[in-house]
Protein backbone atom coordinates (compact mmCIF):
# COMPACT_ATOMS: atom_id res chain seq x y z
CA UNK A 1 0.00 0.00 0.00
CA UNK A 2 1.52 3.58 -0.87
CA UNK A 3 1.91 6.26 1.61
CA UNK A 4 -0.83 8.43 0.31
CA UNK A 5 -3.24 5.16 0.12
CA UNK A 6 -2.44 4.97 4.05
CA UNK A 7 -2.97 8.31 4.67
CA UNK A 8 -6.19 8.59 3.04
CA UNK A 9 -7.22 5.23 5.15
CA UNK A 10 -6.55 7.31 8.65
CA UNK A 11 -8.52 10.13 6.96
CA UNK A 12 -11.63 7.69 6.62
CA UNK A 13 -11.17 6.27 9.74
CA UNK A 14 -10.69 9.62 11.78
CA UNK A 15 -13.88 10.76 10.43
CA UNK A 16 -16.37 7.54 11.12
CA UNK A 17 -14.45 7.78 14.53
CA UNK A 18 -15.53 11.81 14.96
CA UNK A 19 -18.94 11.08 13.60
CA UNK A 20 -19.62 8.06 16.43
CA UNK A 21 -18.13 10.21 19.15
CA UNK A 22 -20.12 13.01 18.37
CA UNK A 23 -23.23 10.82 17.72
CA UNK A 24 -22.31 9.23 21.68
CA UNK A 25 -21.73 12.60 22.85
CA UNK A 26 -24.88 14.00 21.57
CA UNK A 27 -26.39 11.02 23.54
CA UNK A 28 -25.67 12.97 27.15
CA UNK A 29 -27.12 16.34 28.63
CA UNK A 30 -24.26 19.14 28.63
CA UNK A 31 -23.57 19.16 31.98
CA UNK A 32 -22.21 15.50 31.59
CA UNK A 33 -20.45 16.39 28.36
CA UNK A 34 -19.25 19.17 30.42
CA UNK A 35 -18.42 17.46 33.92
CA UNK A 36 -14.69 17.84 34.55
CA UNK A 37 -13.42 14.14 34.84
CA UNK A 38 -9.92 14.61 35.03
CA UNK A 39 -8.86 14.22 31.63
CA UNK A 40 -6.06 16.38 30.11
CA UNK A 41 -8.24 18.96 28.85
CA UNK A 42 -10.97 18.42 31.89
CA UNK A 43 -14.21 17.33 30.32
CA UNK A 44 -15.24 15.29 27.08
CA UNK A 45 -16.23 18.72 25.39
CA UNK A 46 -12.81 20.30 26.44
CA UNK A 47 -10.99 16.82 24.67
CA UNK A 48 -12.95 17.19 21.89
CA UNK A 49 -12.63 21.14 21.53
CA UNK A 50 -8.78 20.74 21.64
CA UNK A 51 -9.02 18.24 18.94
CA UNK A 52 -10.52 20.55 16.72
CA UNK A 53 -8.10 23.31 18.22
CA UNK A 54 -5.16 21.24 17.13
CA UNK A 55 -6.99 20.10 13.55
CA UNK A 56 -7.35 23.59 13.11
CA UNK A 57 -3.63 24.75 13.87
CA UNK A 58 -2.18 21.93 11.86
CA UNK A 59 -4.12 22.48 9.27
CA UNK A 60 -3.44 26.04 8.68
CA UNK A 61 0.31 25.38 9.21
CA UNK A 62 0.06 22.66 5.85
CA UNK A 63 -1.93 24.94 4.07
CA UNK A 64 0.84 27.57 4.56
CA UNK A 65 2.80 25.11 2.48
CA UNK A 66 3.05 26.44 -1.78
CA UNK A 67 1.57 22.78 -2.43
CA UNK A 68 -1.38 22.89 -0.25
CA UNK A 69 -2.09 26.23 -0.32
CA UNK A 70 -5.14 25.94 -2.73
CA UNK A 71 -6.53 22.62 -1.38
CA UNK A 72 -6.67 23.83 2.33
CA UNK A 73 -7.62 27.57 1.86
CA UNK A 74 -11.01 26.77 3.65
CA UNK A 75 -8.50 25.93 6.39
CA UNK A 76 -6.45 28.57 6.14
CA UNK A 77 -8.93 31.20 6.77
CA UNK A 78 -9.75 29.97 9.66
CA UNK A 79 -8.90 32.18 12.49
CA UNK A 80 -5.81 30.75 14.87
CA UNK A 81 -7.13 29.39 17.85
CA UNK A 82 -5.71 31.42 21.02
CA UNK A 83 -4.40 28.11 22.88
CA UNK A 84 -3.98 24.54 21.95
CA UNK A 85 -7.89 24.24 24.45
CA UNK A 86 -9.16 26.86 21.57
CA UNK A 87 -12.20 29.11 21.73
CA UNK A 88 -15.42 27.87 23.49
CA UNK A 89 -17.32 26.58 21.38
CA UNK A 90 -21.12 25.35 22.03
CA UNK A 91 -21.40 21.84 21.10
CA UNK A 92 -23.45 22.08 18.09
CA UNK A 93 -20.73 24.78 16.82
CA UNK A 94 -18.10 22.14 17.45
CA UNK A 95 -19.86 19.45 15.81
CA UNK A 96 -20.26 21.53 13.13
CA UNK A 97 -16.61 22.51 12.69
CA UNK A 98 -15.59 19.00 13.49
CA UNK A 99 -17.63 17.75 10.65
CA UNK A 100 -16.33 20.94 8.51
CA UNK A 101 -12.69 19.59 9.29
CA UNK A 102 -13.30 16.47 8.77
CA UNK A 103 -14.58 16.88 5.42
CA UNK A 104 -11.09 19.06 4.52
CA UNK A 105 -9.12 16.61 5.71
CA UNK A 106 -10.89 14.01 3.37
CA UNK A 107 -9.94 16.24 0.50
CA UNK A 108 -6.21 17.28 0.83
CA UNK A 109 -5.46 13.37 1.20
CA UNK A 110 -7.17 12.36 -1.92
CA UNK A 111 -5.24 15.10 -3.39
CA UNK A 112 -1.97 14.06 -2.12
CA UNK A 113 0.83 12.29 -4.08
CA UNK A 114 3.56 10.98 -2.65
CA UNK A 115 6.03 13.76 -3.82
CA UNK A 116 3.98 15.97 -1.47
CA UNK A 117 4.75 13.73 1.62
CA UNK A 118 8.51 14.37 1.28
CA UNK A 119 8.17 17.98 0.87
CA UNK A 120 9.29 19.62 3.95
CA UNK A 121 6.86 21.96 5.99
CA UNK A 122 8.11 25.14 8.06
CA UNK A 123 5.74 26.15 10.11
CA UNK A 124 5.95 27.64 14.19
CA UNK A 125 5.17 26.06 17.19
CA UNK A 126 1.90 27.88 19.42
CA UNK A 127 5.22 29.27 21.28
CA UNK A 128 6.41 30.89 18.09
CA UNK A 129 9.67 27.97 18.08
CA UNK A 130 10.50 27.57 14.55
CA UNK A 131 9.93 23.99 13.61
CA UNK A 132 11.17 21.89 10.04
CA UNK A 133 9.70 18.45 9.36
CA UNK A 134 8.85 15.85 6.66
CA UNK A 135 5.03 16.53 5.58
CA UNK A 136 4.98 12.29 6.02
CA UNK A 137 6.24 12.31 9.79
CA UNK A 138 4.03 15.64 10.71
CA UNK A 139 0.98 13.30 9.23
CA UNK A 140 1.51 10.50 11.12
CA UNK A 141 1.34 12.87 14.23
CA UNK A 142 -1.55 14.40 12.72
CA UNK A 143 -3.23 11.14 13.17
CA UNK A 144 -1.73 9.52 15.89
CA UNK A 145 -2.54 12.39 17.91
CA UNK A 146 -6.25 12.25 17.03
CA UNK A 147 -6.37 8.74 17.94
CA UNK A 148 -4.51 9.29 21.17
CA UNK A 149 -7.60 11.91 22.30
CA UNK A 150 -10.57 9.94 20.75
CA UNK A 151 -9.00 6.99 23.03
CA UNK A 152 -9.52 9.64 26.25
CA UNK A 153 -13.00 10.55 25.11
CA UNK A 154 -14.35 7.23 24.23
CA UNK A 155 -13.08 6.25 28.18
CA UNK A 156 -14.94 9.49 29.20
CA UNK A 157 -17.96 8.62 27.16
CA UNK A 158 -18.22 5.17 28.74
CA UNK A 159 -17.88 6.98 32.24
CA UNK A 160 -20.24 9.13 31.37
CA UNK A 161 -22.04 6.01 30.32
CA UNK A 162 -22.69 6.24 26.54
CA UNK A 163 -21.50 3.50 24.49
CA UNK A 164 -19.19 4.51 21.02
CA UNK A 165 -19.12 1.00 19.88
CA UNK A 166 -16.29 -0.61 17.86
CA UNK A 167 -13.34 1.77 17.15
CA UNK A 168 -10.68 -0.73 15.68
CA UNK A 169 -9.12 0.98 12.41
CA UNK A 170 -8.91 -3.04 11.40
CA UNK A 171 -12.82 -2.53 10.38
CA UNK A 172 -11.94 -0.44 7.49
CA UNK A 173 -9.28 -2.47 6.32
CA UNK A 174 -10.11 -4.58 3.16
CA UNK A 175 -10.84 -7.59 3.35
CA UNK A 176 -8.70 -9.83 0.88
Amino acid sequence: MKRTEQFRLLAKYNEWMNLKLYEAAASLPAAARKADRGAFFGSLHGTLQHLVAADTIWLRRFGSHARFAQVLADCTALAQPPSLQGEEMAFGALRERRVFLDRQILRWTDALSEDDLDQTLQYRSMKGAPGSRPVDGLLLHFFNHQTHHRGQATTLLSQAGADVGATDLLILVADL
